[in-house]
């Protein structure tokens, strides 16, 4: 019997590097889909060599940072993110992304680390 539903409770929940993820059942190759809660940032700059990530901005605004080209989003914006495009952002939102094919640990690559010191335009204690 197929599944055609898959809920927030049955998902996978854990936090990344400032963002907590709610991973979708993982039943079809060609797509994961991720539900994002991000406050101040995803402080990881990273990229995938075969996969493109398209997020969709539910609500707040942001900025992406892709190949250093920064990129200012806010609700009801979609961002394309071809694979190998190095990516990271800061901002309060929540996001809706799908990756095709199906995100796989062994295609991400890590670039670096940021610190919250490094968030641009924001107000320092």
């Amino acid at each position: 019997m197929n599944q055609y539903k898959y809920t927030a409770e049955a998902a996978a929940r854990f936090n990344k590097h400032g963002v907590d993820l709610t991973v979708y059942g993982q039943a079809d190759p060609s797509v994961t889909t991720v539900h994002i809660r991000v406050a101040e940032g995803h402080f990881e700059e990273f990229y995938n060599v075969k996969s493109s990530y398209t997020i969709y901005v539910i609500s707040g605004h942001g900025t992406f940072y892709l190949n250093d080209e920064a990129v200012e989003v806010n609700a009801t914006d979609l961002v394309a993110v071809p694979p190998g495009t190095r990516i990271y952002y800061f901002g309060n939102m929540e996001l809706l992304l799908t990756v095709s094919p199906a995100w796989d640990e062994a295609n991400e690559r890590h670039v670096r680390f940021l610190e919250k010191n490094q968030i641009p335009n924001t107000p320092r204690p």
